[in-house]
């Protein structure tokens, strides 16, 4: 999100306490159970305040800390407990690696890697841009990957700007293709996003007794719908802004071949880097069971006396604590990773996803979430795949105006409300909203990639519109087709 004009500001800090107050003491869902109106109540509070951004978006994921045990709804010690769990560790032990592929280069080499291997011809540039971005989008944050690509592709796009004899529709292709892959690339892991983790947290709260989600489960529903939207993306773009534009460069003289050869040999470091971020993401991905079927692969975890006491937080911090042990080659005293690169982690994320899963555990105590679903009771008469359409466009475009990760706080416990009342599964409602909020591409408001190439001066808010209300409207309709085909043969959905 990008900065919120201080007159927004401002009313939200006053209506986000005061349609509490109304909510809580006016108005009362359900008189017989308070509590379900004064966690609607702090609900109300919160998403006001995340949409406005009165306070900083940790701040406001405190007020469970304080609300919950004012109002009745959860003890202190309860609600405390829902900001430290084992998705915090997943993500900061992910994160952790990251910042090493970052501290030692290897992001950029790998990302001119790919770029060298597409080649020079227009779709070949799209294509390679779109790819590099996407995969490390995949496994970094969008917005360190998005920064990371802008240097190198202001570079190229100053290049062959002078190709177009003034034109630069081209060179706006390419910026808007960076800015859509980091978003795209972020949703086909588990960590390559923070909504995706959100919502693995929210789902084992509003549903402790379900299966977990696994590493491997997720990839296999996210990447087709991630390349399923890159193909598109590409599509449009180069049928936008390429396929009438005519463009000559060498690979002598291409801007990518200088970077890689600046970069020099891989060095010690980014070798056992890279070892680090490949084993981390094949004991991931190999972790547990999988079950397509009536097939059943078995997981590394299988090997131990208590498979299920190993989770993907284990595993993060399992691979990341070595990168504190290992020393740096020629460098005393300096090892792979330091507690000075970690205060890069993004902590305010943390309290973020803390706040929502506060959130989620008030839903269900509550009965909150039931509540709601017994008022929307009615969408059952719509057959399931139009709910998951409504669902998917209804998150993409609220997207547009607030915190991708603030929105799935907010409406994932309430899908599950829904689900229940409707006796659908859970993961028709929730994986499609979890899926949307990543693909807003209208607004440099939208998304912090978004933001990052809008802030290039070279591109305006109508192109970037123009152009992404089409990947919204493909987004919700590949998302609606790949969850209700392949959702319910990976989860075993009837």
């Amino acid at each position: 999100m990008t900065q919120k004009r201080p007159g927004a500001k401002q009313i939200g800090l006053v209506s986000g306490p005061l349609v509490a107050a109304i909510l809580a003491f006016l108005i009362s869902p359900d008189p017989e159970h308070p509590e379900i109106g004064y966690t609607l109540a702090a609900a109300a509070w919160m998403a006001i305040w995340w949409i406005t951004e009165a306070v900083p978006l940790a701040i406001t994921s405190l007020l469970p800390v304080v609300l919950f045990p004012l109002m009745g709804i959860m003890d202190g010690q309860t609600v405390s407990s829902a900001y430290f769990n084992h998705v915090i560790f997943l993500f900061i032990g992910g994160f952790v690696v990251a910042l090493a592929m970052e501290r030692w280069n290897l992001h950029k080499r790998i990302a001119l890697s790919i770029l060298r291997l597409t080649g020079t011809g227009k779709a070949r540039i799209l294509l390679g841009f779109m790819v590099a971005t996407a995969f490390l989008s995949m496994w970094i944050s969008n917005t360190a990957t998005a920064m990371m690509l802008v240097p190198i592709l202001i570079s190229v796009v100053a290049q062959i700007e002078p190709e177009f004899t003034g034109k630069k529709s081209f060179s706006t292709g390419l910026l808007l293709a960076v800015a859509y892959s980091a978003s795209i690339g972020g949703v086909m892991t588990l960590v390559g996003t923070p909504p995706n983790l959100s919502f693995l947290r929210i789902y084992q709260v509003m549903f402790p007794e379900a299966p977990q989600i696994t590493f491997l489960q997720w990839m296999l529903v996210a990447v087709p719908v991630g390349l399923l939207m890159l193909l598109a993306a590409w599509i449009l773009i180069y049928f936008r802004y390429a396929r009438k534009q005519s463009i000559g460069l060498s690979t002598e003289n291409f801007v990518i071949h200088d970077e890689i050869t600046q970069l020099g040999k891989m060095t010690r470091e980014e070798k056992i880097v890279l070892f680090d971020f490949v084993l981390l993401a094949v004991l991931w991905i190999t972790r547990s069971d999988l079950t397509i079927g009536s097939v059943t692969i078995k997981g590394w975890a299988s090997l131990f006396n208590h498979p299920a006491y190993i989770n993907d937080g284990t595993v993060a911090i399992a691979v990341a604590l070595p990168l504190f042990l290992i020393p740096a080659k020629g460098k005393k005293g300096c090892r792979l990773m330091d507690w000075e690169t970690t205060k890069n982690l993004p902590w305010d994320i943390v309290l973020l996803f803390g706040g929502g899963f506060a959130l989620a555990n008030g839903f269900r105590d509550s009965g909150l979430s039931l509540w709601l679903g017994s008022q929307l009771a009615g969408l059952d008469i719509l057959p399931p795949i139009v709910i998951i359409l409504i669902i998917s466009l209804l998150v993409t475009f609220l997207t547009e105006l607030t915190s991708n990760t603030a929105t799935t706080e907010m409406i994932l416990p309430v899908l599950a409300g829904v689900a229940i009342a409707t006796d659908t599964h859970p993961l028709l409602y929730m994986i499609p909203a979890t899926l949307s909020a990543s693909m807003a591409f209208m607004l440099p408001a939208a998304t912090p990639p978004n933001a990052i190439i809008f802030g290039t001066r070279r591109i305006t808010i109508a192109e970037m519109a123009k152009t992404g209300i089409w990947l919204n409207l493909t987004g919700a309709i590949i998302i609606t087709g790949a969850v209700y085909l392949l959702g319910k043969l990976v989860f075993g959905i009837n």
